[in-house]
């Protein structure tokens, strides 16, 4: 098959494309670069199979002719990460709710199956360290903050991006599934725009002070990149996944304290760990999540799914990736 990735540059998407090749499809990637790279597709740059566009899903037109040539569209071009949602809000909500429609009306009109990539970031606040709630479901209500705080504007734009696909699906028929990613990790992923893993391992590696907002004790579940590609290929190809949406994600929860203790043992490093304000790093009144972790029963219900890397395997495996490349340690 012929697949095209939005955002195909990206962390996710240079791994996904990577995969997709290995099982002998052909792949076309579109990415503006803004948080992609082409260092992530350079080992597949030459590849028979492989082609890419720099270009940008606000792009109805480039988008079109992409869109017209596949098969499949995996659908992950999207504004990221905290420092770029406060820092570049229009930006965020255009690229993440614009691009999104442009995607979902070409691949109606070209009757193209889509998978729509959202984020854990929709849950809000539905969590806390002491609540009842102990994972959360997909069809569990969420709780964001008010529009006053620009925090939130990410979960709203792909909240909407959500709306949208399961609108095409009900009104328009379209075949589509929404993931919602749960914080994925794993070699690639730059800390340019605040992911916590490579941040905490750049930092370890060098020696420097490992800074954890807050207070620490907020936790999260990691998913290895791999685990994830797995889970979300294995869902386009399950027509029972059709006009769903799933958690992505690992079970095994972790503070941002242990995470960083983690680090500095994995590394051997003489970092210490420095606590951060969340009104100094990122502006007053920012909020945070006090815990996230997602309920899988019904992506194991669909396609089996089953992490097959701990947060020990993530950690090492990321930590040998920036030990490996001194270009990015820098």
């Amino acid at each position: 098959m012929k697949y095209l990735i939005t955002g195909g540059a990206g962390f996710i998407g240079s791994h996904l494309a990577d995969h997709l090749l290995e099982q002998g499809h052909s792949v076309h990637v579109i990415d503006n670069l803004s948080t992609g790279s082409y260092e992530n597709i350079k080992s597949v740059a030459k590849h028979e199979q492989f082609g890419y566009t720099i270009g940008n899903v606000l792009d109805y037109h480039t988008l079109e002719s992409h869109v017209e040539e596949c098969d499949q569209v995996y659908h992950l071009a999207a504004a990221v990460g905290v420092k770029l949602i406060m820092e570049r809000p229009v930006e965020t909500i255009l690229t993440n709710v614009k691009g999104t429609e442009n995607v979902l009306q070409l691949a109606n009109y070209h009757k193209k199956k889509v998978l729509v990539a959202s984020t854990s970031e929709v849950y809000g606040k539905s969590m806390d360290l002491n609540g009842s709630v102990s994972s959360l479901k997909e069809t569990d209500d969420w709780t964001l903050g008010p529009t006053t705080k620009r925090r939130w504007a990410y979960a709203c734009s792909k909240a909407i991006d959500e709306f949208l696909a399961m609108a095409y699906h009900d009104e328009k028929k379209l075949p589509l599934v929404v993931a919602r990613f749960f914080n994925t990790v794993g070699p690639r992923q730059s800390d340019r725009y605040g992911m916590v893993i490579p941040s905490f391992v750049k930092r370890a590696l060098m020696d420097e002070p490992i800074v954890v907002y807050g207070d620490g004790e907020q936790t999260r579940c990691f998913t290895y990149v791999k685990d994830a590609v797995r889970a979300v290929t294995a869902l386009m190809e399950n027509p029972d996944s059709e006009g769903e949406i799933f958690n992505i994600g690992g079970e095994e929860e972790i503070s941002m304290n242990e995470l960083a203790e983690r680090v500095i043992k994995l590394t051997g490093s003489k970092s210490r760990i420095t606590h951060l304000p969340y009104d100094q790093a990122f502006g007053e009144g920012f909020e945070d999540m006090l815990r996230r972790t997602p309920n899988v029963e019904k992506l194991r219900a669909h396609i089996d799914y089953s992490p097959d890397y701990s947060i020990n395997d993530i950690l090492q495996t990321v930590i040998a990736y920036y030990r490996g490349n001194k270009a990015a340690v820098a």
